[in-house]
């Protein structure tokens, strides 16, 4: 699912599922993203890796050796709702940031956050939400059913 050629300071979104990892195309075929310590491109990071790390690098790479084989396409899916910032900002923030060591959580400083922070200047990662949604309504059935067994 390749999109159109990116454009300076698009967002790139990676499938791999259950999850999706996101990159900001800095141009030339070049990406900036933001990788876990001790994750390996194109290697799609497993899901208890990404739970526990708590450090992550900002890396720019080729986008075809971060794709690996994976589906991927251009989702600028907030410009609707957030004005972009210019493309030579987000690309010369992007540049500025490679090689830094950052904190890293998966609920709240994952790399979409990070992308979007970029791009809008605002770090939002509609995944951490519906993680943190499925897993509150989990908690409430869990309560509830918990509940209705101890009555019996």
């Amino acid at each position: 699912m390749a999109s159109p050629k990116p454009q300076l300071g698009d967002l790139i979104e990676i499938f791999r599922p259950p999850i999706s990892h996101w990159a900001i195309y800095v141009g030339s075929g070049y990406v900036v993203h933001l990788v876990p310590t001790g994750g390996i491109s194109g290697d799609g990071e497993s899901g208890i890796k990404l739970a526990v790390a708590d450090r992550a690098i900002v890396k720019k790479e080729r986008l075809c050796d971060v794709v690996g084989k994976d589906l991927y396409r251009v989702n600028n899916k907030h410009d609707n709702k957030y004005k972009p910032l210019p493309p030579s900002k987000i690309v010369q923030q992007a540049e500025k940031l490679v090689g830094q060591v950052m904190s890293y959580s998966v609920t709240s400083q994952n790399c979409e956050h990070f992308v979007n922070e970029l791009r809008y200047g605002v770090p939002r990662s509609d995944q951490a939400r519906r993680f943190a949604a499925i897993t509150m309504a989990l908690g409430v059935i869990a309560v509830f059913a918990g509940a209705v067994f101890s009555r019996n």
